[in-house]
């Protein structure tokens, strides 16, 4: 009897040269102060990994202090930096236009804060651009990954936020929906971040579970993770509007995306 070898699911993925453009998006609301140093050590790393084609997109939405000035005076310090400014505030909204108006062939995004280090970005990026993955997502909630200084009222939020997203999505696969250090191929930024509805912080979860709907495959990337005191998030407020975001996705329906093959 003939016996006919197939080849690995992961052989089968499309992927990414290694000239693969990188577009590292950090959305920023009133950051004067924490953004200088973010892209310091950023294009200190990224120096250290020439192989790929990194550029570096601050996406300002809405600041109100000396933000968009400073992020002007770093561009001219970078070549590969570029500046994409909205009057609108919303994290959703500023990937949005970020991601819409890139060429990239991958596409991420990191918080300002650097709560994710840095050193978890290559395997990031790898993922899709060489790996064939749609997305790739930075988990707190995987083995290998590392959480420090987190408060209890945060742990309690996040972790009861995504057991909520299993229950009311029981085929979900990724654990962790919140972490902000995700990247998406080419095909999902022209695909599916058109179709999701929010413009804030749902907007994170909202691609994922369009992602799951259509079949695209989500890679997740242990991190080592610590708390920033100084967050901006106002964990009450986001919690509650997520939820809303699940009930809305849950009972009246996701839009149908396009399909992984």
């Amino acid at each position: 009897m003939r016996l006919l070898l197939r080849r690995p699911y992961h052989a089968l993925r499309n992927k990414v040269s290694m000239n693969a453009t990188i577009d590292i998006v950090i959305p920023v609301l009133n950051e004067e102060v924490a953004l200088p140093g973010c892209i310091e050590k950023l294009y200190a790393f990224i120096s250290e990994h020439p192989e790929r084609d990194w550029r570096v997109v601050i996406a300002d939405n809405g600041s109100t202090d000396r933000t968009t000035e400073i992020a002007n005076e770093l561009s001219e310090n970078h070549k590969s930096l570029s500046v994409s400014r909205l009057d609108q505030r919303g994290r959703g909204r500023a990937l949005k236009q970020a991601w819409g108006e890139s060429d990239a062939d991958v596409r991420l995004y990191m918080d300002v804060d650097l709560s994710t280090d840095l050193k978890s970005l290559p395997s990031l990026v790898a993922a899709i651009a060489d790996d064939g993955y749609e997305i790739a997502i930075g988990s707190r909630l995987i083995k290998g990954s590392e959480v420090v200084d987190r408060t209890l009222k945060r742990e309690i939020t996040s972790r009861g936020y995504n057991i909520l997203i299993h229950l009311f999505f029981p085929l979900t696969k990724f654990k962790d929906a919140q972490c902000g250090f995700k990247a998406v191929s080419r095909k999902t930024a022209e695909n599916l971040v058109p179709l999701a509805k929010d413009n804030a912080w749902f907007f994170d979860t909202e691609l994922l579970l369009l992602a799951g709907k259509a079949g695209y495959d989500i890679k997740e990337v242990p991190v080592h993770w610590e708390d920033d005191p100084d967050t901006r998030v106002k964990i009450i407020s986001t919690a509650w509007e997520d939820v809303n975001g699940l009930l809305r996705l849950r009972f009246k329906g996701r839009p149908v995306p396009p399909s992984a093959s």
